[in-house]
């Protein structure tokens, strides 16, 4: 199992190019099941997810190119033929965003088995709302041994257009029926829909794909369904959460970063809390200049849905929190388990307690290494960002949850003057 070895107290100098956006990339590669014709993609992240989800689309019967082997950013994916509508526990287990193919698989073979997801343990998160929209477009759903088991029925089979309002705000649950609903008989309304950038960025891909979207951006959807959908090229945004984490490495270690081919316009939340932090940016259109010479201040923040702060940059901003001037207090209310990863900044030295929903941090002057776990995805990277600040030697063991989401963080950090070296 591969682990990462840093020494802190360099700060961090240089050019960083973020990849091409995880959570984007995840729901438009299923959607290349709504047509027959090949979909070509590129600034797709070579990450362990990623190659999870190629695998699972593989299972299903798509083929995939690489049009040069030796750039897996770019490739097209043909669905022309489904072997199979049923992603197995094996598949799903260890992703969450496996569940993303029950929607375009209902949608166009009238038919899906989907194991129920695993992924992070950083909370429930419950498909119930995927399941309530789906019953609302005429779907059978039952859920035996495991899986969750939809169709639709006769005479023509299609899901038909519903008003859909979901309890809660979901990424995941906007995106499956957003793209069953293309190919819906009718007009669909999702009411409460997520905003997050990459929901917009799948609509996007699905507008060029023929599917007729308004109100994309917003928390009201109108999908009017058509019979057929055909293929198309499209690149997937920037990874906003790679660019605020190097955003947050740079405020923790100091140095001066330029982050590049990124999207300024959706890390807002992200910016205004680390400018009140003290880093000071030069933003353009697609990069970032971010300089830091002094120690951070302490910023309190509360994490809720797009475009407010997000839940997936939390634990970074703990991090800085915890060599910050001051105290803070950080409230989680996305997810109940996402606080996993104070225990082992406090290993490296931090003063954080925790009272329910909310963190707080007292900074301190200085952390110092020592060996802590990686606990999630996000919680990886918040250990590796304090162990760049410490001084001494940190090893972050467990880290197949960083390669999950980041695109070999190590060598972009080396890019930047870090000691850090991949241990296998």
């Amino acid at each position: 199992m591969d682990k990462l070895r840093m020494v802190g107290g360099t700060p961090l100098k240089g050019e960083v190019v973020i990849a091409g956006a995880k959570n984007a990339a995840l729901p438009i590669l299923c959607a290349c099941l709504l047509t027959d014709q090949p979909v070509v993609l590129r600034n797709v992240p070579d990450l362990q997810d990623v190659r999870t989800m190629l695998k699972l689309l593989q299972e299903i019967g798509v083929t995939i190119h690489f049009p040069d082997a030796s750039d897996r950013s770019h490739l097209i994916l043909n669905a022309a033929v489904i072997k199979s509508s049923e992603a197995t526990y094996e598949m799903v287990k260890t992703m969450r965003a496996s569940i993303l193919v029950l929607g375009p698989l209902l949608a166009r073979m009238h038919s899906a088995k989907v194991s129920l997801p695993g992924g992070c343990a950083i909370g429930a998160r419950p498909v119930d709302q995927h399941i309530k929209g789906l019953k609302a477009m005429g779907a059978s759903i039952k859920i035996t041994s495991g899986y969750i088991q939809a169709e639709t029925k006769p005479p023509n089979d299609r899901l038909k257009g519903a008003s859909i309002v979901t309890d809660m705000i979901t990424v995941t649950g906007t995106e499956n029926l957003l793209m069953a609903a293309t190919l819906a008989s009718g007009t669909t309304i999702l009411e409460n829909a997520a905003r997050e950038p990459e929901v917009g960025d799948l609509a996007e891909l699905l507008v060029k794909m023929g599917a007729k979207i308004s109100g994309i951006g917003s928390d009201r959807l109108v999908i009017e369904g058509v019979e057929k959908l055909h293929g198309a090229e499209h690149t997937v945004i920037p990874d906003r959460i790679e660019a605020g984490t190097f955003l947050c490495a740079v405020a923790a270690a100091g140095g001066e970063v330029l982050v590049k081919y990124c999207r300024p316009d959706t890390l807002d939340a992200v910016i205004a809390k680390l400018k009140e932090a003290g880093l000071q940016m030069e933003v353009g259109p697609d990069w970032i200049n971010a300089s830091m010479q002094t120690r951070p201040k302490a910023v309190s923040f509360r994490t809720s849905e797009y475009p407010a702060f997000p839940t997936d940059m939390q634990a970074q901003l703990m991090a800085v929190n915890a060599v910050a001037g001051g105290s803070s207090t950080i409230t989680e209310t996305i997810f109940e388990n996402r606080f996993m990863h104070v225990q082992e900044l406090n290993r490296l030295g931090a003063d954080i307690a925790i009272e329910g929903n909310t963190a707080i941090a007292q900074g301190v002057e200085k952390l110092s290494g020592a060996i802590v776990m990686a606990t999630d995805l996000r919680a990886s990277a918040s250990l590796v960002i304090a162990g760049l600040a410490a001084q001494g030697e940190t090893q972050v063991d467990r880290i197949y949850h960083l390669d999950r989401g980041y695109d070999r963080m190590e060598h972009k950090l080396t890019l930047l003057g870090a000691k850090i070296e991949r241990i296998k």
